[in-house]
């Protein structure tokens, strides 16, 4: 009998499976001083961390020209491109990828990524043979819209009850509600643990030995 509870298993990228979120908020702020904006906090910074590039810097500056977008995208790219490759996935999930993958799971990346982003992330970082499938959101929509995860569950070929969606924020969780599947949220990302409980995901762990350590007992 199966007593499996899930078959694919969705996780985010940023901030969920490599360290990232310091340098993607550091490079927001940057790029704002590059142009002469306002500087956001570090706190602001990483609440838009999750949505698409170019929804991300509009939700943070919705007052800046639309003629502006494109520079301020280029500055962001001049200065995280500038460290991403130094960047180190956390303790241990290279190993538990490869367990989860040995254990016949599906497994899924749905990222604010660009598809660009995440391959040099995949090859930087040696993962992308485990991974089945994945969606960037410069391929359609968005998170919180459901789009990447629907289009996961319909590659994979997975229900979606037996769907589990894996992220450190709110948008990540939004996504899984949206989409009508369960979802876990780590505390060791870009958002607060209020902010995760607010989409009451099954479980929030606080650090990924402990998401690691649900997941054996619940997934």
């Amino acid at each position: 009998m199966n007593t499996r509870r899930f078959d694919l298993l969705i996780f985010d990228w940023d901030g969920t499976l490599m360290d990232s979120t310091g340098a993607i908020a550091e490079s927001i702020q940057l790029a704002c001083a590059d142009l002469g904006l306002r500087v956001p906090q570090t706190d602001e910074a990483r609440q838009i961390i999750g949505l698409g590039l170019a929804e991300a810097l509009q939700t943070l500056l919705p007052d800046l020209a639309p003629s502006d977008y494109p520079r301020l995208v280029e500055r962001y790219r001049h200065h995280f491109l500038g460290q991403d490759h130094a960047l180190p996935l956390f303790a241990g999930v290279a190993e538990t990828i490869a367990a989860l993958h040995a254990a016949d799971y599906w497994l899924a990346v749905a990222t604010g990524k660009s598809r660009k982003g995440l391959e040099r992330a995949f090859d930087q970082s040696g993962l992308r043979k485990f991974f089945h499938a994945s969606r960037c959101a410069d391929e359609g929509y968005s998170k919180p819209h459901p789009g990447m995860v629907l289009e996961l569950m319909d590659c994979c070929g997975v229900d979606a009850e037996r769907t589990l969606m894996i992220g450190d924020t709110s948008h990540d969780l939004q996504m899984a509600i949206n989409a009508g599947v369960a979802s876990v949220g780590v505390a060791y990302g870009a958002h607060s643990v209020a902010s995760l409980q607010a989409c009451q995901p099954l479980y929030i762990a606080e650090d990924f030995k402990g998401l690691v350590a649900w997941l054996d007992n619940n997934a």
